[in-house]
C-alpha cells in the first residue's frame, strides 16, 4: 500500500541531538515505516496521537515506543513536557547521535516543533511564543569541552 497525502520525513539536528518527525503509519502500512525508522536510525519514538497501530513489530527491531497523547490543536500538558525534557536529558545523553522520531497522525500540528509550514494553529503559537526553557543539557563536544543547550 503506498502512503499518499504524507509529509515527507522531516529531521532536525542540534549538535548531537537528532528528531525525526514523520507521518503516521496504520498496521497495513507499519513496514514501509519501520523501514524509514531505520533510515535514519530511530531508537525511540514518541506516538502523540491515539494509536492507529500495533507497537509490537516496532518494538521487536528495537525502537522503543512512548504513548504520550495529546489532543490535536492544543499544547502538550506540563507532565508530557517534562516527561519529554527527562526523555532528551537521558537519550541523548546515554546515546549521542540518537535519533528520536515524533508523531501524531498527519505530522502537522502536535509533532512538528518547526520546519513544516502552516503546521502550527493560533492556539500552538502562542503556547511557544509564551514558553520559557525549563532547564538545559551539557555536554562535552569530541575535544571534552563542555557545550550547552537550552531544552525549550
Amino acid at each position: 500500500m503506498a502512503l499518499t497525502n504524507r509529509p515527507a520525513p522531516v529531521e532536525v539536528t542540534y549538535r548531537n541531538m537528532r528528531f525525526l518527525i514523520i507521518h503516521n503509519p496504520t498496521n497495513a502500512t507499519l513496514s514501509k515505516f519501520i523501514e524509514e525508522l531505520k533510515k535514519y536510525g530511530v531508537t525511540t519514538i514518541v506516538r502523540v496521537c491515539e494509536a492507529t497501530y500495533d507497537t509490537t513489530l516496532v518494538e521487536k527491531e528495537g525502537i522503543h515506543v512512548l504513548d504520550w497523547p495529546f489532543d490535536d490543536g492544543t499544547p502538550p500538558s506540563n507532565q508530557i513536557v517534562d516527561d519529554w525534557l527527562r526523555l532528551v536529558k537521558i537519550k541523548f545523553h546515554e546515546d549521542p547521535g540518537c535519533c528520536i522520531a515524533v508523531h501524531c497522525i498527519a505530522g502537522l500540528g502536535r509533532a512538528p516543533v518547526q520546519n513544516r509550514r502552516g503546521a502550527f494553529n493560533s492556539k500552538q503559537l502562542l503556547y511557544l511564543e509564551k514558553y520559557r526553557p525549563k532547564m538545559r543539557l551539557h555536554f562535552k563536544d569530541s575535544n571534552g569541552h563542555r557545550n550547552n543547550c537550552c531544552i525549550r
